[in-house]
Parts: structure tokens; sequence; C-alpha cells
């Protein structure tokens, strides 16, 4: 295991890694870091979380501490807001000390503060496409024809057709003797074509080019009818009690739901999704973070790129389309060396996709001559969720309500005390575990609905025609 001073980074830049806990270098690391102080273009292919925010940030930032340099020196592509955000506090950590200054261009947040960052002379940009494509055609006096160094992150998203006419606005702007990073977790067709394109004899490094999770991930799925998929999951959440964790939806308003009917239950719950406006996006993932919200309700606008270390386990409410997006999903647990988990929720419309990744994920987990690779069978019986089924349809009913009428914050609590029946101590996790842990201790009597109460059949219907997919 080489150390970062043996790859060839300075004093200063190993003294702050010391100083952020960045022990040893990763395997990406190791083999990109050498040859990027050489100048060589690097083309990078490495599973979530195996550290290419550094394979890239340290060489870029040895050679801007040790030489004179225009400005910007350097121009970082990410695909998503968040992921932009999250490469710039990197940068800052790293940086700090030697005077680093950045700026970050994305969409959904005020362009004139951020002319005004990019008029201040900032050693690195870093930025989603569209807003970059946007500086570089309205902002007076920006170009990005003298800077050294082009990075483009999780580049397989970023050659979506969304953004391709972006990238290349992007690529053509850059200079033809800039030193160009190009990282990915998958390697596409679309990636060989840009590479071609935009990198002149790369260094090669590729840890992992296939779907393939870190060993310290324990997967795990649950069979379930889908008129209890979400009964299911709360009595998993109040199991997991304590789990620092990432509930994946596949649409706004499932994760508007889930997170709703979670913080009606007294769970610590924060929604994260593509439609929210960008300071509200960065607080609610900031909350998440920090650790005030201990359970972040996200569409796959949080899959990718994302660092949050802390995060002990990922659940897959809705079950992802591709076995990409599945890995980029459980991705976000078992990160750096650390053990995680991931549960997935399989309905009786889920069987076909299911099956696709499951086989995916065999192909590159059986060895020869073994039994094909199966994920572990979490099972929750009827027995475990009796005691909050009444909890769970009243919590869900109220969220429904709410997210309908638009009823402010103290209305909500105000009728989720009236329903609940707070004597009971309904919004206990103490109380429910109990209940889980000893489901026989006590005959449950079901509470008697009242005449106002839906059907549940209509109630179903009544949904799906006043909430549509986003």
């Amino acid at each position: 295991m080489s150390t970062f001073a043996e790859l060839g980074l300075s004093s200063d830049l190993c003294e702050i890694c010391t100083k952020i806990k960045w022990d040893t270098p990763t395997q990406i690391q190791q083999e990109s870091i050498p040859p990027a102080l050489r100048g060589k273009d690097i083309v990078g292919l490495a599973q979530t979380g195996s550290g290419k925010t550094g394979a890239f940030a340290l060489p870029i930032l040895h050679n801007l501490i040790r030489s004179v340099h225009s400005y910007p020196a350097a121009v970082i592509v990410a695909p998503t807001r968040e992921l932009a955000y999250q490469i710039d506090e990197v940068l800052q950590k790293l940086g700090k000390v030697a005077g680093l200054k950045t700026v970050v261009v994305v969409g959904g947040m005020d362009m004139n503060s951020q002319v005004v960052g990019l008029n201040r002379n900032p050693h690195i940009i870093v930025g989603t496409p569209g807003r970059l494509v946007d500086h570089l055609r309205s902002t007076k006096g920006f170009s990005i024809s003298r800077v050294r160094y082009l990075v483009l992150d999780e580049a397989d998203e970023l050659l979506k057709p969304d953004f391709k006419e972006s990238i290349d606005i992007i690529v053509q702007n850059c200079p033809s003797n800039r030193q160009t990073f190009l990282f990915s977790a998958t390697m596409t067709n679309n990636v060989q074509k840009l590479l071609r394109v935009c990198t002149k004899d790369p260094v090669r490094v590729s840890v992992s080019d296939k779907y393939q999770a870190v060993e310290t991930l324990n997967q795990k799925m649950l069979l379930i009818p889908a008129d209890q998929k979400l009964l299911t999951f709360v009595t998993l959440i109040v199991q997991l009690e304590g789990q620092t964790m990432i509930v994946f939806t596949r649409t706004t308003v499932n994760t508007q739901r889930v997170s709703k009917v979670l913080s009606i239950l007294g769970f610590s719950a924060e929604a994260l999704y593509g439609t929210m406006d960008q300071p509200r996006r960065l607080e609610a993932l900031n909350k998440f973070k920090r650790g005030d919200k201990k359970i972040l309700v996200a569409t796959d606008v949080a899959s990718r790129g994302l660092d949050i270390p802390s995060v002990d386990c990922v659940i897959n409410y809705d079950l992802p389309k591709t076995t990409k997006t599945y890995m980029h999903r459980v991705g976000r647990t078992a990160r750096a060396g650390r053990y995680g988990l991931s549960f997935t929720f399989v309905t009786q419309y889920d069987a076909i996709d299911f099956t696709k990744i499951e086989t995916s994920l065999a192909s590159e987990r059986t060895k020869e001559g073994d039994e094909p690779w199966k994920m572990e069978m979490h099972t929750i019986t009827p027995e475990m969720m009796a005691p909050i089924k009444e909890k769970v349809t009243q919590a869900e009913r109220l969220a429904i309500q709410e997210l309908k009428e638009g009823t402010s914050r103290a209305h909500s609590l105000s009728l989720t005390a009236s329903l609940l029946n707070e004597e009971e101590d309904p919004l206990s996790f103490s109380s429910m575990n109990d209940s889980y842990r000893q489901p026989d201790d006590e005959e449950i009597v079901p509470r008697k609905r009242s005449r106002s109460t839906k059907d549940p059949k209509s109630g179903h219907k009544k949904q799906k025609k006043n909430f549509r997919k986003h």
C-alpha cells in the first residue's frame, strides 16, 4: 500500500490529507495520481465510493500550488448540482491552506451572484453543463480558452441526450493543449467516443468495469404484495431504528408521500427530489449530512456520486429499472471500506425487472462451479406488521390529505395528534419496537373505523387521480 507522499504529492498536500483523515490512497488514486503528475490524460473507471474525486483533485492542486497559471486554471463538470457542490467541498478542504478560490455554477441559483464569483478570478470552476454554457454565451469576459485542466466526472451521465450538446460546447471552448481527466463508473459506447475526441494518449485506469458491489455491502430483498408495501416498509424502518439511511423512490409523488408518512409517525425524515428549487435541495441534503435528519427519502437525484460516509443503509422502496441505477443507489452505503446494508422491495409487478438485475449481479459474483448467487431474502411477517398497521393507515391518509390540500405545518401537527391518539404514545419508536419484538404478548384488537373512512379501493383510485408522476 503506497502513501500519498510515495505517489509524488507535495508535503503540504500530504499534511492536509492526514488532517482530513485520508490516511492512505485508494486504488484509483494510487493508479491515477502518478501519471497525472507527469501530465498524462487520465481515463478512470471505478466503482462508486472509490475515491475518484481525490484522484483528479490532488494532482491538479499539486500543480497549481507549484506553478504560475492563468485564471481559471481548471474546469470540473458534473452531471448534478449536488455532486458539483460536493466536489467543491472536497476542493475547499484540500486547498484551504493554500488559499484556493473556487466558484460553483449550477442551474437553479442566481446567475448574477455566479458572475460575481467568476469575476474574482477563481482557480477552479465547478459546474453543471447547462449553466456553464449559459455563462460562456452571456457572461461578458468569461472564457475557458486558457484552462490547463478539464475534468469530466460521471462521464456516462454527462453524455445523456440532455447534456451532449453542452458538453460538446465546453470541450470545444477549452484549449487543445489542456490535460483532461475523464472519470466514470461505467464504460459505455458514448464514453468511448468521448475519450477518443477529448483525450490524447490517455492512461487508462480500471479498478472495476462491471456492475459490481463492494464486498462490505450486504444486499437483501423483500418479496411483498404491492398493497402491503408501505406497511412493510415502515415495519422495516422500525427494525432499523437508529441507523442512517437513504430511501430511493422512482417518482416525486412517492418521495413526498413516503417522507410525509415517516414524519407524521415521528421519524426524522427529509425529502429530496429534482423539482425542488436548489436552495431547498441543498438544505435537505445538508440536514442529512449533518445528522439533523436520519432518513433521506429521495429520487435518483441522490443516487450518483454523493459521498456521505455515514449512510448505514439504502432502501429501494421502488425498484430501479436497470442494474446500473441499482448499483449507483446501493453505492451510497458501504463506502471507503465500511460495512453497509441494502434492502430492495419487490412486488408482483417488479418480478421481471428484479430478475434481470439479480442475474446481472450474479454473473459477477458467482464463482465457477458454485450455485448462482441470489440476493438474500428478508422476511417481515403479518404478525410483525400488525401492531402498527392502524397507525400507518392513518398516517398515509393524513399524508395524502396534507399533500393534496397544502395544509400548514401547525395544522398538520394538530391533525396528527387527534388522529393518532397521543395517550397511547403512538409515535414512540420504543413502543413500536416492543410491539414488533413481542407480537404475541397481547391480543391485538383492531380499532373500529369511523364512517368517514373510505374504502381502500376507492381511496387508492382517488390517490392515483390526484397525483401524477413527474
